[in-house]
């Protein structure tokens, strides 16, 4: 409820607003009737609140007819009205202090009658100032205040408090509604089961690098008569299928392993084998179908190098992170090897189409002209990610973690915590350049990226400062959500020699390549001869 202004010396309000001086003169007026008079109290209060419906109605400012105007307990945010306030005491009863604060000439007042209905105006006036003139943007205000001061921990720090729900929990419970024999309540928990939206994040980050990866022919080409370089559809579909598929195995694994750790988290209680959606047969025959359909999609589909590839993430995932958790931190960092995994096999999905000898996995990851730095590139760079992006996240849950017996850096170690997620966060300039120089991405993309890469570093340093403290985790976990897909999307647009190509699309100019240009000069020389 917003005190009374009459209490505020008129000279601070002569420069802020109409409203405020008029609002003075009414309260001046509504005292000195009743003072002079000596009616009841009720029929006081039903005088001063009639008064003040018809004084607010009538009122206008005086430089413009306004249709709408607001009371003067709207201006009462101003900074220069805070001393006002301190002069404000709260009346209090016999039982208890009251929520009505009264103005000044009411307590200094005596007992009688007609200072007892002035007082009594004034909290009707207060009342109907609270009721009519706080706007619905400042109700709002307040009840976050409120809500920050109840709950300070979960306001300040958890990033987690915004976040939509997870889509695992939303599946669980669609299929909860359903009954037990029911196909669509079984569809739904097994999609609960592969994580759809971490997964849906795996087979971006390997989609990326397959479609950044510079085609020799795309670079090179000698004509635009010539057919538009590009890799195969049926590659790329192959290659999202697999992935797809080894993304749910290791996830199905991850929930068979730790169902009991699973409960005792707020973040992962509604898993489906932790509700008892599924059994525990049903679930390894699902995570074992999709890594064998999976690793096989990818062999037969795209290359036995990529396929490996999907096969070692699921033994990373659920064979090392899983069980990591239980007994060290390093549980982070092999959890981030397992996300730069996926770039590196779009990758070499890519190069598999465009190789020259026999297509070996030391072709396609470590060739020697130095064409496979991009692909480990980009496995940095989603490697790097993941602290920037997992360590904000996890200090909000910092004690759940704690309870559930899961040894992270979080509540292990706090300040390292922090320094980690800064660490990495630093990367990302140095990988950005790196893109560019290894011939991925034009030189503009390091110009681009950088203004994404400074708000990253200056939100981990600001999680570094005050060890997640002051909102500052939740700052960061933002910014890691926002910063990897506007990097990726910017690579994309400046993607090495695609905007040269248009531009000779538009102009009709062709470019020929030095190697046409040499053999040209070799046929005008043998013609000549």
């Amino acid at each position: 409820m917003r005190p009374p202004i009459s209490t505020i010396r008129p000279s601070v309000l002569d420069d802020v607003c109409w409203r405020c001086t008029q609002h003075l003169q009414l309260q001046q007026h509504v005292q000195l009737h009743l003072a002079r008079s000596s009616k009841s109290t009720t029929s006081a209060q039903i005088a001063a609140a009639r008064s003040t419906r018809r004084f607010f109605s009538k009122a206008s400012p005086p430089r413009a007819s306004a249709s709408q105007s607001f009371g003067a307990g709207y201006f009462l945010s101003n900074a220069l009205l805070t001393r006002g306030r301190s002069t404000i005491a709260p009346s209090t009863g016999g039982g208890g202090s009251s929520s009505t604060r009264l103005p000044e000439a009411s307590r200094n007042a005596g007992t009688t009658t007609a200072d007892s209905a002035a007082a009594a105006a004034a909290a009707t006036i207060i009342s109907l100032e609270s009721e009519t003139t706080i706007l619905p943007h400042r109700r709002r205000q307040a009840a976050a205040a409120k809500h920050r001061i109840a709950t300070p921990d979960a306001a300040d720090d958890s990033p987690t408090s915004s976040l939509p729900p997870d889509a695992s929990s939303i599946l669980a419970g669609v299929a909860a509604r359903h009954p037990a024999d029911s196909l669509r309540r079984k569809l739904s928990a097994f999609l609960s089961l592969s994580k759809p939206r971490l997964t849906v994040l795996v087979v971006l980050s390997a989609m990326v690098p397959y479609a950044l990866y510079p085609v020799p022919a795309f670079l090179s080409s000698s004509a635009l008569v010539d057919a538009a370089p590009s890799l195969s559809p049926l590659t790329l579909l192959f290659l999202t299928t697999g992935t797809t598929l080894c993304s749910a195995a290791a996830n199905a694994l991850n929930m068979l392993y730790e169902p009991d750790t699973d409960s005792k988290m707020s973040r992962t209680r509604t898993r489906p084998l932790v509700r008892k959606l599924l059994t525990t047969r049903a679930a390894v025959l699902f995570a074992v179908g999709c890594g064998v359909a999976g690793t096989a999609a990818l062999y037969l589909g795209v290359n036995p190098t990529v396929s490996f590839l999907g096969a070692a993430n699921i033994a990373l995932y659920a064979g090392a992170y899983t069980p990591l958790k239980r007994i060290s931190a390093v549980n982070t960092w092999v959890g981030a090897i397992v996300g730069g995994i996926p770039p590196l096999m779009g990758w070499a999905a890519a190069a598999g189409e465009s190789a020259t000898a026999d297509g070996g996995w030391r072709e396609l990851l470590f060739a020697v002209d130095g064409s496979s730095l991009g692909g480990w590139l980009f496995a940095g760079l989603l490697f790097a990610w993941q602290f920037p992006h997992f360590m904000p996240l996890s200090w909000g849950i910092r004690e759940e973690y704690k309870a559930a017996g899961l040894r992270m850096l979080c509540w292990v170690n706090p300040a390292r915590n922090a320094r980690v997620a800064l660490r990495y966060s630093l990367v990302f300039v140095p990988l950005c350049v790196g893109l560019c120089a290894a011939g991925v991405t034009e030189w503009s993309f390091a110009v681009t990226s950088a203004p994404v890469n400074l708000w990253l570093i200056s939100e981990a340093v600001k999680f570094w400062r005050f060890e997640g403290h002051k909102g500052s985790a939740r700052g960061l976990f933002w910014a890691s959500v926002w910063h990897l897909p506007v990097v990726m999307v910017l690579a994309l647009a400046q993607k090495k020699g695609m905007w040269g190509r248009v531009w000779r699309s538009v102009t009709g100019e062709p470019l020929q390549d030095e190697g046409a240009e040499d053999e040209e000069w070799e046929e005008e020389e043998e013609d000549e001869s």
